[in-house]
């Protein structure tokens, strides 16, 4: 993300495919389910439907879509950035609950 962060501020909507490939790869890794029905109406639908919208706009960016404000690019940069902080906050704790062995 650290690499991204001068690309998204310098031309946002060059950059965001590159962030939204970033999130997905995380979220696969993470085990989300973006395709499965099941796994948008359980506890993790508000991460997937973020990543959906967010996702719609990329889209549209990269097929040079009319009618794509820097508003809707913004939107989309935001919500992708929420989901990488949740993805990082939610490793951490888990991290943070295995036990440490020392030797």
């Amino acid at each position: 993300m650290a690499s991204l962060e001068e690309d998204l501020a310098d031309d946002p909507a060059g950059a965001l495919p590159e962030l939204d490939a970033l999130i997905v790869r995380m979220l696969d890794e993470a085990g989300y389910e973006l395709h499965d029905p099941v796994a948008r109406s359980g506890e993790e639908r508000e991460v997937v439907a973020e990543y959906l919208a967010a996702h719609e706009i990329t889209r549209a960016v990269e097929r040079g879509a009319d009618g794509i404000s820097p508003g809707d690019v913004a939107a989309a940069i935001n919500g992708l950035r929420s989901i990488f902080d949740y993805l990082v906050a939610e490793y951490s704790a888990v991290d943070a609950n295995f036990p440490v062995h020392e030797e």
